[in-house]
């Protein structure tokens, strides 16, 4: 038990530990920067009184009570899948979680001494997580650098059966995107590689409707799996992977995260499916959020001189040392904004930050605001 206690003192010592965060948000008087509501359909309560009008919703289960393949009651989730197969043009699945999509997926696809994964050196945990529980090779390629990746390919793809890369659209910690088809175009060169998008920070927010950048791409056919996650723009819980239908079947008899949880809440799904809906028109806010991302940009990027900031909903301000970060975190909350600090193993060292997460529920007078107390504290060090 003593190591427990010394392993929590360390990451004390080194501004490392962590703790659950208190409430945030405009009902405090707290302006959040750290959540991933991108749209701000997540704080917005008319939705959810529209939704619950409807008396037929109002009769859907709170529980599956058994794993998909042995829940009774399968309309709200062949609904939702059926629905997004229209949107994407390929047959999906759902999953509990964008980490159970992850991890189930690359698990089950890889194959022990038969499959190389090749990710981006930034893809998220639940990639991670899944690379190892798949126990086949694994490398990495510098991050968003398509020319070591090719060179990985030619000089790896020929010993194995099969090659899987994985990226993200939209990355996690730095907010920058893939060049999804530049990567889906070095793929069609190979022709034992799959290529695997993970699009949890775009959907809802990037690409035409809200789907995605693989879906707006001209390499869409190219590109084997896509997963998207409804607990950020889309104000839900839950993943979907949109796959060809051998794989879908596939997966359905191999993907261990997806056969053995309880299946999300028929509600929970029913209210996805109204979410995407809801989110699909809404060019306006995907327009204002942009609108913000470029005014943040201009605000943090003189005071960040060694890191570029992106434009985008997600903009890293990059500080260097877990305790500095923790301490503007706490002088911002004074201030009236909550954005939280980013350590490792989350980042690498060196590299600990504020991830400032914008949403559509904001106002252009908030970042001006934000920029002011930014500003003032970083200068009176």
């Amino acid at each position: 038990m003593s190591s427990f206690v010394e392993i929590t003192e360390a990451l004390r010592t080194a501004g490392n530990f962590r703790s659950i965060p208190t409430p945030g948000g405009k009902e405090t008087g707290i302006i959040d920067l750290s959540s991933n509501d991108y749209l701000g359909l997540g704080c917005d309560p008319t939705l959810q009184e529209l939704f619950f009008a409807d008396a037929a919703h109002r009769r859907i289960p709170m529980t599956s009570s058994a794993a998909r393949l042995l829940a009774g009651n399968q309309e709200e989730y062949l609904g939702l899948e059926s629905f997004l197969e229209e949107l994407y043009l390929r047959p999906t699945l759902l999953f509990n979680s964008g980490y159970h999509a992850n991890t189930g997926l690359i698990s089950s696809l890889a194959q022990v001494g038969k499959t190389l994964i090749v990710a981006d050196k930034l893809v998220h945990a639940s990639i991670i997580d899944g690379i190892v529980l798949s126990k086949a090779d694994f490398t990495r390629f510098r991050h968003n650098d398509l020319e070591h990746l090719e060179r990985i390919l030619t000089k790896n793809a020929p010993e194995y059966e099969q090659v899987i890369i994985a990226v993200e659209s939209v990355y996690s910690m730095d907010g920058d995107s893939a060049d999804i088809t530049a990567i889906a175009k070095i793929k069609k060169r190979f022709a034992n590689a799959l290529l695997y998008v993970d699009e949890a920070h775009a959907f809802g927010v990037e690409g035409s409707r809200g789907l995605g950048i693989a879906r707006d791409s001209e390499e869409y056919p190219a590109i084997d799996v896509v997963v998207g996650t409804f607990g950020k723009a889309c104000a839900s819980m839950g993943a979907f992977a949109a796959v060809s239908p051998e794989i879908k079947d596939y997966l359905i008899n191999r993907a261990r995260s997806f056969i053995f949880s309880t299946a999300l809440p028929p509600m929970s799904v029913a209210w996805t499916r109204y979410m995407i809906e809801t989110f699909l028109p809404m060019d306006d806010r995907r327009n204002h959020l942009r609108e913000l991302g470029a005014k943040l940009q201009t605000i943090l990027q003189p005071l960040s001189p060694d890191f570029p900031v992106t434009a985008g909903h997600i903009q890293p301000f990059v500080i260097g040392d877990a305790a500095k970060a923790v301490e503007l975190s706490r002088r911002l909350m004074e201030d009236g904004f909550k954005v939280l600090p980013i350590r490792t193993p989350t980042v690498p060292p060196g590299t600990e930050r504020l991830r400032i997460s914008l949403s559509a529920a904001l106002s252009t007078t908030d970042i001006e605001r934000f920029g002011e107390a930014i500003n003032r504290i970083i200068t009176s060090r």
